[in-house]
């Protein structure tokens, strides 16, 4: 549409429509890995009402990843996505970030460990294909500052993965019982099917040895586990205190239950207003 409506927090600019939509609508769309080669399936974009008034608002960008074995789809079924944006909307005149459920494995049971690697270029299809896509077919808030990169699991650790090796892109990152570090099961085993062999590889890009030597002093994220899930609850606080000391604003929180969708779709309603205001979308 033609002059976008700005303003930081987007909010306080922003007056809803009396023709707008009550509730957002799911696209099915492929995005296709041009530079990486990523071989992906569909992705699944939740576009909120505000999306579609005739002068349309710059909304931020969340960028979401399912788990391993897992789908995008999960996202809409277990993960509660459109219910919960479309409840947050409701409460803020339609507003409500791009949600982008990209896919980040290739296949339900592939593990590519979020790297580029003979398993699949995911890392660059992530940094350089998804943004790509959005900002060529969306109209939406194109600073990285309102991105941010969030995931459950398996997608939790290929967030913290993506906002360590490229800050520049996803300041911003919500962890969901995410692992410590990157694993096929075995560390031998890891090396070798996607890094050579070489420990040192692995290191470069491990978000773990990436905070013990950078600072990133404009990153900010959530970690949320549940409360029955000892070894991830072990994992996040690991990560958070390896963040706080890299310079991260970061923060923590059990919810109800295990390695679930009962814990995963309960960590973004409960962490969705700190984002949202991190995103610039409110104050």
């Amino acid at each position: 549409t033609a002059d976008p409506i700005t303003g930081t927090p987007l909010a306080s600019v922003w007056t809803a429509p009396a023709d707008m939509p009550t509730g957002g609508r799911i696209l099915d769309t492929p995005i296709p890995g041009t530079e990486s080669g990523f071989s992906a399936r569909n992705a699944k974009v939740y576009l909120p009402p505000a999306y579609f008034a005739a002068r349309r608002p710059l909304l931020p960008v969340l960028v979401l990843l399912a788990g391993q074995p897992g789908a995008p789809d999960d996202w809409l079924t277990g993960g509660r996505l459109v219910q919960t944006m479309d409840a947050y909307a409701a409460d803020h005149a339609g507003l409500a970030p791009v949600v982008v459920v990209a896919d980040a494995t290739g296949s339900t049971i592939a593990n590519p460990l979020c790297v580029d690697s003979p398993l699949g270029n995911v890392a660059s299809y992530l940094a350089k294909d998804v943004p790509a896509w959005v900002n060529a077919t969306l109209q939406v808030d194109t600073d990285p500052a309102h991105w941010a990169i969030g995931g459950l699991s398996y997608g939790g650790t290929c967030a913290m993965q993506m906002t360590t090796n490229y800050p520049q892109l996803y300041p911003t990152f919500l962890v969901l019982s995410g692992q410590l570090e990157p694993t096929l099961g075995d560390k031998q085993r890891t090396l070798d099917a996607a890094f050579g062999g070489s420990e040192a590889a692995f290191e470069a890009v491990n978000p773990m040895n990436l905070m013990a030597t950078r600072q990133y002093p404009t990153s900010a994220g959530a970690f949320v586990v549940g409360a029955s899930d000892p070894d991830y609850q072990n994992s996040a606080k690991q990560l958070l205190a390896a963040a706080q000391k890299a310079g991260m604003d970061v923060r923590y929180a059990e919810v109800p239950g295990g390695h679930s969708y009962e814990t995963w779709s309960a960590g973004l309603k409960l962490e969705l207003d700190w984002l949202c205001t991190r995103l610039g979308l409110t104050s």
